[in-house]
């Protein structure tokens, strides 16, 4: 099939051969032809090549190394070696480094050297359009990420208004007046914000890049204490930090592996526990920073301790959006820490992660 809108490039230091190769081949591609690679890298930087044939066995350099040497300037084209003798071991080299896609003996077989241009150039399509889907890919699922963020923002607005007239009427002594009305406004607007806060978590901690500051963790946990123990007075927060030397982190997605931590040990207390406690130990080194929580509640069962980092997982004794775990997991590969979790069922659970400090 005549194809001259495929661009080949014959590199080889034997004039004979590129005459020949022209001569085969000049009606069904647009040929481009060097005589060695220095000229063939002078093509390449003005011609869009889709397939570069290369003699194995030119002065000064190899096929295999010409190959080698534009792997990162010239990554789309599809390399054909041509080899005259036996070289398994550059051959070996060159396929294991993905720097040739066929190697064809010489002197070539036009039929053969034809099928595997044309297959050459089927595979050079195909990357470009799997290149082209992924960023038309990326680009719908990040409008779709920005849509998500701002109508989650949008909606907590609102929101945070219901629950402030739920306060109010708890203030005035009105709160249980209409029966279980306002308990149930009040359980289904903390859900309801519970899991926007979650995705306005998720959605930043994809797109915030790292911002490195000074963490005073004593400081950091009391404020998160604080904010997540505020519905349950009954759980007794035991914190011992030890940090003699500074750390330097992201604060950011430190705060939200932390918040999300502790939310966890409250919300699985167990409701007929009369003792509801949760030991926060923190210790920090030049290295890194250890910190174990451990609570004394439901426990995880041990089939779903693999399972409790993945997204929307939800364990048969749990409840929640399966997104706070995930999100935790998320968060600690970006500042390459690591996460462990020790747990017994009615005994309660232990998180252990080390985030490195940053110098």
């Amino acid at each position: 099939m005549k194809s001259p809108s495929v661009r080949v490039l014959y590199i080889d230091d034997e004039e004979n051969n590129l005459q020949a190769f022209k001569a085969s081949f000049r009606r069904q591609y647009e040929i481009y032809t060097a005589i060695s690679a220095a000229e063939g890298l002078k093509i390449l930087q003005s011609v869009a090549v889709h397939v570069i044939i290369a003699d194995q066995k030119m002065p000064n350099t190899t096929g295999v190394e010409f190959f080698k040497s534009i792997t990162d300037t010239f990554p789309d084209p599809v390399r054909i070696l041509l080899t005259g003798y036996t070289d398994i071991e550059a051959l070996a080299d060159a396929i294991n480094h993905g720097d040739i896609y066929r190697y064809i003996t010489k002197p070539w077989n036009d039929l053969e050297l034809h099928n595997s241009i044309k297959n050459a150039y089927d595979a050079y399509k195909a990357k470009i359009d799997l290149r082209n889907k992924m960023a038309e890919l990326e680009k719908t699922n990040d409008e779709l990420n920005r849509f998500i963020y701002s109508i989650s923002h949008e909606l907590r607005a609102p929101l945070v208004s219901v629950i402030g007239i739920v306060n109010l009427v708890k203030m005035e002594g009105l709160y249980n007046s209409s029966g279980e009305y306002w308990s149930l406004i009040e359980t289904c607007s903390n859900k309801l914000d519970y899991y926007i806060q979650k995705t306005l978590q998720y959605y930043k901690n994809n797109k915030t890049v790292t911002d490195i500051n000074e963490v005073d963790f004593k400081k950091l946990i009391k404020e998160l204490i604080e904010v997540y123990a505020y519905t349950d007075k009954d759980t007794q927060f035991i914190v011992q930090v030890d940090q003699p030397v500074s750390f330097r982190g992201d604060l950011f997605r430190i705060e939200v592996i932390l918040g999300n931590l502790i939310s966890n040990a409250i919300k699985y207390q167990r409701a007929a526990e009369l003792n509801k406690k949760v030991n926060i130990d923190v210790e920090v080194t030049p290295e890194a920073v250890q910190i174990n929580i451990t609570d004394n509640g439901m426990g995880i069962l041990n089939e779903h301790l693999e399972k409790i980092f993945t997204q929307f997982f939800k364990g048969k004794v749990h409840h929640g959006s399966g997104m706070g775990l995930f999100i935790v997991k998320e968060a600690l590969n970006k500042i390459d820490g690591r996460i462990s979790v020790n747990s017994d069922v009615n005994r309660g659970t232990t998180f252990k992660i080390v985030i490195p400090n940053v110098k």
